[in-house]
């Protein structure tokens, strides 16, 4: 039984998925899975996946589905993932040559039913660290005690037990593909603290049809997922409430945008809600002005 699944959300990326690929052939440690998620490409990425199969370097399984976005992805990664441990690398990212073994060594001398997972570093393909390293005055944290309360900046990589990841499944509204992902990480956070490995995970490219580069257009698109995620975010039991007033700000928006008119009465914190809306209708109105050709394209 293999320890770790590494699964990977793919929609025709087929010209650059090889890199993953290549470097998890590197791997100095092969106790993993490689888990694709072929969220409904029409490109050749089944062909190329086949001939990868075929050279019998490392465990792949390949499973394609009508396109549900990133989290819809997630969704049936998390259902089919056997494995004790997950983790995501997208398709325009890959892994450091020792990471398998990284993450195999420190689970297995610190792992246990108490930490929800591991928490690592991302890089560029530079090698820079992206944002700062985590602390080192102690072993465990909180995915938002990292950011919110130890002042951790960048994107992180998390390593997380597949029973846990079962949890909380993204919703999928019609019509909208993107549900954000800290959703479920930051419900686990009520749970669980995770282990801290100050050791690059992942290194990061960011390509111009990546979300991250396309978020105005995600919001435009997507409000039902982004009014979802707000809200939930602003019910954590540990977050202050700065964080939930810049919640509300967004839930504003994203409400207006999605014309549900019921957002007040809906809002797990009506107070801050009503003093978030002058905000929240500016926000709107940024967003719809620097998005007026979305909807066309």
């Amino acid at each position: 039984m293999k320890l770790l699944t590494i699964f990977t959300p793919t929609y025709n990326r087929a010209y650059c998925l090889h890199q993953c690929y290549e470097s998890l052939k590197r791997q100095t440690n092969k106790n993993f899975i490689w888990l694709i998620i072929d969220d409904g490409s029409t490109d050749d990425t089944l062909e190329r996946v086949e001939e990868w199969k075929k050279e019998n370097i490392i465990h792949i399984h390949y499973h394609y589905q009508e396109n549900q976005g990133m989290h819809g992805a997630h969704n049936t990664a998390y259902k089919l993932i056997e494995t004790e441990l997950n983790v995501c690398i997208d398709s325009d990212d890959y892994m450091p040559d020792d990471a398998v073994e990284n993450i195999f060594n420190y689970w297995v001398k610190y792992g246990d039913e108490s930490v929800g997972g591991i928490i690592g570093l991302d890089a560029f393909t530079d090698q820079q660290i992206i944002g700062s390293t985590l602390p080192t005055s102690q072993s465990t944290s909180t995915l938002f005690d990292l950011y919110y309360k130890h002042g951790v900046t960048g994107d992180k990589k998390l390593v997380y037990r597949s029973d846990l990841t079962r949890k909380y499944p993204y919703p999928v509204f019609e019509g909208e593909k993107y549900v954000g992902l800290a959703y479920k990480y930051y419900k686990l956070d009520q749970e669980y603290e995770m282990l801290l490995l100050n050791k690059v995970l992942c290194c990061v490219e960011y390509l111009p049809d990546g979300s991250s580069r396309n978020m105005l257009k995600q919001y435009r698109r997507n409000p039902q997922g982004f009014s979802f995620y707000r809200k939930e975010l602003m019910k954590l039991s540990f977050a202050g409430l700065s964080f939930k007033f810049r919640q509300s700000i967004h839930y504003v928006s994203s409400s207006i945008m999605m014309k549900n008119w019921n957002f007040i009465k809906e809002s797990p914190n009506k107070g801050l809600t009503i003093l978030a809306l002058p905000l929240g209708l500016l926000l709107f109105a940024y967003v719809t002005s620097r998005t007026r050709d979305v909807m066309y394209e």
